[in-house]
């Protein structure tokens, strides 16, 4: 940790993205596409009808590798569903370069380095979406 800011949006959402082994770079593009047009904002009646881009949103993204872990035997994680390193760094360059072809200031976080991420959850959304 440099302790510099790398990535930084104001409204908007953050993304954690995992990648897993079986994953490939149409499933990238395709969670980039479902994310990024999510209808999960609200409108002036209050209920969740914007997307990211309707509100003029930024997206943050960053490499999760945690959210594979497998906790359902014993007492430490498994990580052996995510993706090796190359395979989940390339696909997390397709999905943020598909977010970004469609006119959404994406900001990233540094791969494969440690990081303190902060957010201000503004409201009950958070959201799991998978491509599988």
């Amino acid at each position: 940790m440099d302790g510099d800011v790398c990535g930084q949006i104001g409204c908007g959402m953050v993304v954690l993205l995992g990648v897993a082994q079986r994953d490939t770079a149409s499933d990238a593009r395709w969670l980039a596409e479902k994310i990024a047009t999510l209808r999960i904002f609200e409108d002036d009646q209050g209920k969740m009808n914007r997307s990211l881009s309707e509100v003029g949103g930024a997206m943050l993204v960053v490499s999760q590798f945690t959210l594979l872990g497998d906790c359902r035997k014993g007492r430490r994680p498994s990580f052996v569903a995510a993706a090796k390193p190359e395979l989940a760094e390339e696909l997390y360059n397709v999905f943020v370069d598909a977010v970004a072809r469609q006119g959404i200031e994406v900001a990233t976080g540094r791969f494969r380095r440690h990081m303190e991420v902060e957010l201000v959850n503004d409201g009950p959304v958070t959201l799991l979406v998978s491509s599988g």
